[in-house]
């Protein structure tokens, strides 16, 4: 057999596939001593490893089986995939509004090379509609692609540009804009747009996938489906998060930019609001406000943009035992500004005091958030609280420690001033600080517990 037809392997998968004669896109009955398999021997990434065979079997999934267990391995069949997502031509439609969908890198509609390993976007709206057809039934769609770039990689830079390229395209007549994006750090973008672009007349909807679409379970088509419908359709013009509610298929939620939190590495219904409810209930069919207040979508093309963002901020996480060294080191490093996130209602240990004392001098704007995530900071109970705020501290009320991080870096990309840092930091711009938490603003279930497992039973996650 020549090498072509083994696409990524090498060493013992490869003379595993050569032993029995098997292809990549070869349909094949595997035996192992820890069961029988079958289904398409699937390319492995350059840079995999070279122990295990990887396939695709009926469910959908792919699965690796490491060589060391197999015993035999028989081709049923042969046929190469193709993995290209079709394009056809995005019907335009009358009355339907118009939605631009901006593109940073996420996976939100994607096929993956399995040569290389990398997830590849579709993108342009052919391939969308290839992928998922039902958008033309929700809207006219034009899509622009800003970056390709993983979440992680997303920063001040792209923040400011995605700001500005959603300014040009609210004062061009847009009737809704959907940002698609990695879903690792959906949240810090959200918050940073919530800051940039403010006054909005109409919804700003960010959106991503949990799991890429080349598997049976995506939620990338239902939630491209449900933020379009937000977009276009919606009378919430702020800046949102949509994606899944429940771990089923059932709606997405919409989550304010700066109360939203992704809370699971895997779930499809990782992100929640925390600390208040959802804006709304989305579906296919249905859009169902849960919140009672909210920016209401105009008709005007008024929208201010406020591109700033520092990048001499940091966030502190403080753990027992903390060391006076590691502000020290933060403040001589040029950082302005410290987020720290501290214990309890925000506190940290008195060893760091001397080095709080040396920030403050130098004028280093300091912040506290909470580790716990829910709640309020309250310096003000205990004497730790009130020592640090004496040295220089400002609670943060509920602001979520991410959130915190991204306004401060905002603030002092427009002002240096202690006084007016501290008015803009304190003064919500859109729900970053709440008035108080709803009783229905912290929910935390505890599997195992009987009354909470016989309401599992009755309801999804």
């Amino acid at each position: 057999m020549s090498e072509d037809i083994f696409q990524g392997y090498k060493g013992e998968a490869l003379e595993m596939l050569k032993r029995f004669n098997v292809r990549v896109w070869g349909q094949a009955e595997v035996e192992t001593t820890r069961g029988n398999f079958s289904g398409t021997v699937l390319p492995r990434a350059e840079n995999d490893d070279d122990k295990h065979v990887v396939m695709k079997i009926s469910t959908g999934y792919n699965i690796g089986i490491d060589t060391r267990t197999i015993t035999s391995m028989v081709e049923t069949g042969y046929k190469k995939a193709n993995y290209k997502i079709p394009e056809k031509q995005f019907p335009v439609t009358p009355g339907l509004p118009n939605v631009k969908l901006f593109g940073t890198g996420g996976t939100i509609a994607s096929r993956l090379d399995y040569r290389t390993g990398a997830v590849i976007p579709a993108f342009s709206p052919g391939e969308l509609y290839g992928a998922v057809p039902e958008l033309a039934d929700i809207c006219n769609l034009e899509t622009e692609k800003i970056f390709a770039v993983f979440s992680e990689n997303m920063g001040p830079k792209q923040y400011i540009a995605l700001s500005q390229a959603i300014g040009k395209e609210i004062r061009n007549g847009i009737d809704g804009i959907v940002v698609g994006h990695g879903t690792d750090t959906l949240h810090h973008t959200g918050a940073a747009l919530t800051f940039m672009v403010q006054n909005l007349p109409v919804p700003v909807v960010l959106v991503g996938s949990q799991r890429s679409s080349d598997r049976p379970s995506s939620d990338a088509a239902l939630n491209l489906q449900h933020a379009m419908k937000a977009a276009g359709h919606g009378d919430i013009a702020e800046v949102m998060v949509c994606m899944f509610g429940p771990t089923s298929d059932e709606y997405g939620l919409l989550h304010r930019g700066t109360r939203v939190r992704k809370m699971h590495s895997s779930y499809r219904s990782t992100f929640r609001t925390i600390g208040d409810t959802p804006l709304a209930m989305i579906s296919k069919t249905d859009f169902k406000p849960i919140h009672t207040q909210y920016n209401k979508r105009r008709k005007d093309r008024n929208v201010n943009i406020f591109p700033y963002f520092a990048d001499d901020v940091t966030m502190m996480y403080y753990y027992p035992g903390m060391k006076p060294d590691t502000l020290d080191a933060l403040v001589n490093a040029g950082y302005r500004g410290v987020v720290i996130v501290g214990t309890g209602l925000g506190h940290v240990n008195k060893e760091l005091y001397p080095a709080i004392e040396r920030a403050h001098a130098k004028g280093v704007h300091m912040y506290m958030t909470l580790q716990t995530i829910w709640g309020y900071v309250h310096m003000f109970v205990y004497d730790t609280g009130r020592d640090m705020m004496a040295k220089g501290i400002i609670p943060a009320g509920n602001m979520l420690p991410e959130v915190a991080w991204v306004k401060l870096s905002w603030v002092l990309a427009q002002t240096n001033d202690p006084a007016e840092v501290k008015r803009m930091m304190l003064t919500p711009v859109n729900g970053e600080i709440t008035d108080r938490e709803p009783y229905n603003g912290y929910l935390v279930y505890q599997g195992g517990v009987p009354e909470v497992e016989e309401f599992i039973r009755k309801v999804h996650k």
